[in-house]
């Protein structure tokens, strides 16, 4: 004979994963805007600029988006990123500190 099946413990274990996942996803959405470095913006504009990427329907403009955020997941420097970013000049690296151990 088979052993009835618990609904109420199905029901409540599909809710705890749901609610599991939910928070993964915030705390991924949160570690994406560090590492975008948006984290720098205040509040209000982060929201306006995202507001305007959820409203976006050109999609031209959708598709450079697209093609920046693959380049950050492959860990490409954007020409954006590239043109903003000081050249690298090993006269300019700061010199061990004598105090600091080794």
């Amino acid at each position: 004979m088979r052993k009835p099946r618990d609904i109420d413990a199905e029901l409540a274990a599909l809710a705890e994963r749901a609610t599991a996942l939910k928070a993964r996803r915030v705390t991924q959405l949160g570690e994406l805007v560090i590492a975008s470095g948006a984290d720098a913006l205040g509040a209000d504009i982060l929201m306006g600029a995202l507001s305007v990427a959820a409203t976006e329907k050109n999609e031209q403009t959708r598709g450079q988006w697209r093609q920046r955020g693959e380049a950050f997941f492959r860990g490409q420097r954007t020409r954006a990123a590239a043109a903003s970013a000081p050249p690298y000049d090993p006269q300019t690296e700061p010199s061990p500190s004598p105090d600091a151990p080794d």
